[in-house]
């Protein structure tokens, strides 16, 4: 099993590698690029400054992967670089352009001039499969000590130690980490938690400008909330700072008050929000979902197939049939609307990830979206199950139906309920992207159509990238959680032992 386990996780990655690939090939070559600032506002308020918006798009490809860019200024430092003798400045000479020119061509730029200043800047046209070995080659960040180098503080610590901290308890502590605790313990799921490997999924844009695709994914939303915390200065206050993800800040943009309360160089901290982030909204109401769907769904298939053809069977295939052959956007709004009717509300943001009655209408629809599904195979599978000779032999020993159902079928139905866990998965995970539009719910599913329209593209491929390996390995929870339940069934690698 340990060698089936590991030939299908490496399998799982290539599959994972592959779909996120062809998703990127299309994405940043088929989506026009200007298509990126069709609903940026800041085009607006540039348009009068064309240098300024000039600098503001290339920074975008850039931020982007669509090119490499220099401004005026990084431009001149890359010459005096490879020139240190000659004496590079903004003014529009000969000798200036001569020099500008040589680096871009022995560097494979393109020399460009502003339209109003006429200062120089190049810019290179990044290949596509250069773009995506920065893509992969980024994707995953393992922190060190030696991952911060800044040249105005050279004297940097460098260590990694477990230490009793002032402020968060027993904690691994780095110096010269990007991070201060690279791992510590909370009261939050799952309670230990670490700073020392991150995905980089990219920039987000033009939506989230600016900000990493992982925060505007994973960072919780919503109001801020204070915590008592007690510095390392002594210092008691309550702050909304989220102190476990202190990150090194350098001493030339320090803020003197943050370095006065942590005393020392890890003074950007983010926030601390009341509402869960958008992975954890999706996941959360995913979760709730599949098991109300099955909650559901097994009582009304066993009371089905045990009274095959009576008016219980033919009522609930016809409200199943129903349930299948509405549109399931037609579904969603029917419960929504019968929810306002209710008193409920129909709309996420109305009382917020607090209330518990916001989290009813997506998780029931959700659920109600795999119900017939599940249904219709438990049904199938119970009334065969009804026709097997274990069933007959049990009912010659002189058992009941309920005995043979609670001792024989339903102890065998395990396996086609954990057989379904994946396909319910992934279909949760399409039903997401409409319930949680129409319920305008802050998850990941509602983000999708959200970045396409916005042309997103760096979340866009962030959210197939999670997607696709959450559709991936469900398939393998489900073959291990088969081969849990029914031992007959044998992992194995070779084609003969592999179960299908």
């Amino acid at each position: 099993m340990k060698k089936y386990l590991f030939f299908r996780v490496l399998r799982s990655i290539v599959s994972i590698f592959l779909v996120t690939t062809i998703a990127y090939i299309m994405v940043f070559s088929m989506v026009p690029r200007r298509d990126i600032f069709k609903q940026d506002p800041m085009i607006q308020k540039l348009a009068n400054d064309p240098d300024s918006l000039t600098d503001y798009k290339e920074n975008a490809y850039r931020k982007m992967n669509y090119i490499d860019y220099f401004d005026t200024k990084s431009l001149i430092a890359k010459v005096e670089a490879e020139h240190p003798d000659a004496k590079v400045t903004t003014a529009h000479t000969a000798a200036n352009a001569k020099l500008f020119k040589e680096w871009a061509n022995d560097n494979g730029y393109k020399l460009n001039r502003y339209s109003v200043s006429k200062n120089y800047y190049v810019t290179r046209e990044l290949p596509l499969l250069e773009r995506l070995g920065r893509f992969y080659g980024n994707l995953i960040q393992i922190d060190t000590p030696w991952a911060i180098h800044d040249k105005s503080n050279p004297k940097l610590a460098r260590y990694l130690r477990i230490e009793n901290d002032k402020t968060v308890g027993w904690a691994v502590v780095g110096s010269g980490t990007r991070y201060r605790y690279q791992i510590y313990f909370n009261g939050s799921f799952p309670f230990i938690h670490q700073n020392i490997i991150k995905f980089n999924l990219g920039t987000s844009y033009p939506t989230f400008a600016g900000n990493a695709v992982t925060d505007v994914i994973g960072g919780r939303q919503g109001q801020t909330v204070s915590t008592k915390y007690k510095f390392p200065n002594g210092q008691v206050m309550n702050t909304a700072d989220n102190v476990y993800t202190r990150q090194y800040q350098s001493p030339s943009r320090r803020n003197q008050m943050s370095y006065e309360r942590y005393e020392d160089d890890y003074t950007n901290v983010d926030q601390v929000n009341q509402d869960p982030s958008m992975i954890g909204t999706s996941v959360r109401a995913g979760f709730w979902a599949l098991i109300l769907s099955y909650v559901i769904g097994i009582p009304i298939a066993l009371g089905m197939a045990r009274l095959k053809g009576k008016w219980f069977d033919r009522l609930f295939t016809g409200v199943v049939t129903v349930l299948m052959a509405v549109p399931g956007l037609a579904l969603i709004y029917t419960f929504r609307y019968v929810l306002s009717v209710a008193g409920a509300p129909d709309s996420f943001p109305t009382k917020g990830a607090s209330a518990f009655s916001s989290w009813v209408g997506p998780t029931v629809v959700l659920a109600l979206l795999s119900v017939s599904g599940i249904v219709i195979w438990f049904r199938r599978y119970m009334v065969d199950q009804q026709q097997s000779d274990y069933v007959k032999f049990a009912k010659s020993k002189g058992l009941t139906d309920r005995e043979i159902y609670r001792k024989h079928i339903f102890k065998n139905a395990s396996i086609p309920v954990v057989q379904g866990i994946p396909s319910n998965i992934i279909g949760l995970i399409s039903g997401a992207m409409m319930t949680e539009t129409v319920f305008a719910m802050p998850g990941m599913g509602k983000m999708l159509p959200d970045s396409i329209i916005a042309h997103n593209n760096s979340v866009v491929i962030a959210l197939v990238f999670i997607f696709t390996t959450i559709g991936v390995f469900s398939v393998l929870l489900g073959d291990v959680l088969m081969s849990i339940v029914d031992p007959r069934i044998q992992l194995a690698v070779s084609g003969d032992e592999q179960n299908g």
